[in-house]
């Protein structure tokens, strides 16, 4: 019989590349963001400091949000009948949140691109 799995870890892949999405965006939202808050000061450029490594943020991102797309469509469930991961709605709101959390990303992924008609 085979061994049920847990659903503690399902998540996991969403949050690490929400996570990466925003390390990707620092450099750019960052210094909006702060200064938005009312928060300024020359040490906000340094936040640009960061923009080589947006390239493995990015990379990171798409990586587990593949992940995540993978164990939600494309890998069989496989849980105990008395178990959250068996009533239909839960993975139907996994799914939801999955997409949610995606357009999300995206839009921060391609800020620098966009963002770009807000300050001109």
């Amino acid at each position: 019989m085979p061994e049920a799995k847990s659903t503690t870890g399902n998540n996991g892949s969403m949050i690490a590349a929400a996570l990466a999405a925003v390390g990707a965006s620092l450099c750019c939202i960052g210094p909006l963001v702060l200064l938005a808050l009312g928060i300024g000061g020359t040490w906000i450029s340094y936040l640009t400091a960061l923009e080589p490594y947006r390239p493995i943020f990015i990379g990171i991102t798409l990586i587990f949000l593949g992940l995540a797309f993978r164990k939600l469509y494309l890998v069989p469930q496989q849980c105990a009948p008395d178990a959250a991961c068996a009533i239909p709605a839960t993975r139907r709101n996994q799914r939801i949140i999955f997409w949610i959390v995606a357009v999300l990303l995206v839009a921060l992924l391609t800020f620098p691109y966009y963002g770009l008609v807000f300050f001109e």
